[in-house]
């Protein structure tokens, strides 16, 4: 079965009166967020998130892209 709700200082709220067996499992499952709570702590790009680390590798092979199984895995390359 599917409820909808809303959080209620902190607390998940059924919209709907539904009677559940106590000790019953339940799983929360957040499918949209209200455009306050994205604003306030906006997720990083990729770019931000691994900034420090782009072009550190050096001496890779130029096909080490495209390759990237044969070297690490051994795969036949392509």
């Amino acid at each position: 079965m599917t409820y909808s709700g809303h959080v209620e200082n902190g607390t998940v709220v059924l919209d709907e009166q539904v009677e559940l067996e106590e000790g019953a499992r339940i799983e929360v499952v957040m499918i949209a967020s209200s455009p306050e709570s994205s604003d306030a702590n906006p997720l990083p790009s990729l770019y931000e998130r691994y900034k420090s680390i782009i072009g550190i590798a050096k001496g890779l092979p130029a096909d080490f892209a495209t390759n990237h199984d044969f070297y690490a895995h051994g795969r036949p390359k392509e």
